[in-house]
């Protein structure tokens, strides 16, 4: 079987994290992510990686080499994995699946979820500083940020959508049947 590639898409505390893993678990994939490279950069420069300093790097470099300057090097390092299931993880803009969609079998799967159940998870998961103490007010400014309001247009063009509104087996459920419809559409062309 081909190479695999699924781009994943969705706003905060979708669901995102969830998917990738149990397609690492599940199936042996390999997982790359956006915010990856620039977690890195604020990590060597002894900067915190709080969801702010991620979007001032994030807008930094796009303004100073291009919007699709992630795009262009996540789509390198996915070209040249040989792992046979990739999960690209984080896709945020259009421009961010400009390049991907041009790779042989590349699909994108939008997670929804309710608004009300993702705050109660950026709350319980505290992924960044600040997190588990972010009120309402700062969790919808954050929404609103410049780094947010381009996924639903994202979300858009997905091939599959992915509804996590419910338990983790409901949703572990909707990955597994997702992933074999590709799989089965993989085969009908090749």
């Amino acid at each position: 079987m081909a190479k695999i590639i699924i781009g994943l898409s969705g706003q905060i505390a979708s669901g995102k994290e969830v998917v990738k893993k149990h397609l690492e678990k599940c199936c042996g994939g390999v997982s790359f992510k956006f915010s990856d490279v620039l977690r890195k950069i604020l990590k060597d420069l002894d900067v915190p990686a709080e969801r702010d300093n991620i979007i001032r790097l994030s807008t930094f470099l796009r303004q100073a080499y291009g919007e699709d300057l992630l795009a262009r090097a996540l789509t390198k390092q996915v070209s040249e994995a040989n792992n046979d299931l990739i999960i690209v993880d984080g896709i945020r803009r259009l421009a961010d699946i400009e390049y991907l969609k041009h790779l042989d079998n590349f699909y994108l799967i939008a997670i929804e979820a309710k608004l009300e159940l993702r705050y109660q998870r950026v709350l319980s998961r505290a992924e960044n500083p600040g997190d588990a103490k972010k009120s309402w007010e700062e969790f919808l400014a954050d929404e609103a940020k410049e780094t947010e309001v381009t996924i639903p247009a994202v979300m858009a063009q997905a091939n599959y959508t992915l509804e996590n509104n419910g338990t983790l087996e409901e949703l572990k459920e909707q990955i597994d049947k997702t992933l074999t419809l590709i799989q089965n559409k993989q085969k009908e062309e090749n």
